[in-house]
Parts: structure tokens; C-alpha cells; sequence
């Protein structure tokens, strides 16, 4: 699921920590500087992905997807 140069990562109803979890998937079967877009719709899922982030040294921030609340993540 590429587009754009990111990979997406529709996470849309599921709770954590699931969105998180398909994110850190989605790195290991990417290489090293892959922008993924993760979107997700539970309000705890910025903050774990933050915390991935920080973990493992990845640049994350938040976007706006057509309405949707999208998270993304360089690796």
C-alpha cells in the first residue's frame, strides 16, 4: 500500500494498542527511512505512536487527511 513515496496504514477502527502495533510491522518489512502514514481514529494512538517514535528514534507529527486524523512517521 504505497502512495506518494509513504506507505499507508489504515488503522481506522481499531484500538490501541493495534494501530501502533501495525505501524511497527509495516518498519520492519521497510527499510530504513520509509515515511509511512498512519491513519488512525483512537485518541490514544498519537500518543503511542510518540512514544514509538522516541523509543526508536523516528521522526513523527501529525497531518490532516481529508478529515481524518493521520499520523506520519519517517523511519
Amino acid at each position: 500500500m504505497s502512495a506518494g513515496g509513504e506507505v499507508l496504514i489504515d488503522a481506522r477502527g481499531l484500538r490501541c494498542p493495534w494501530p501502533v502495533l501495525r505501524l511497527a510491522r509495516a518498519a520492519r518489512e521497510h527499510p530504513a527511512g520509509t515515511r509511512f502514514r498512519l491513519i488512525a481514529d483512537d485518541p490514544a494512538a498519537p500518543g503511542e505512536v510518540a512514544a514509538l517514535a522516541l523509543e526508536r528514534g523516528w521522526q513523527a507529527g501529525a497531518d490532516v487527511d481529508g478529515g481524518a486524523g493521520a499520523i506520519i512517521v519517517n523511519t
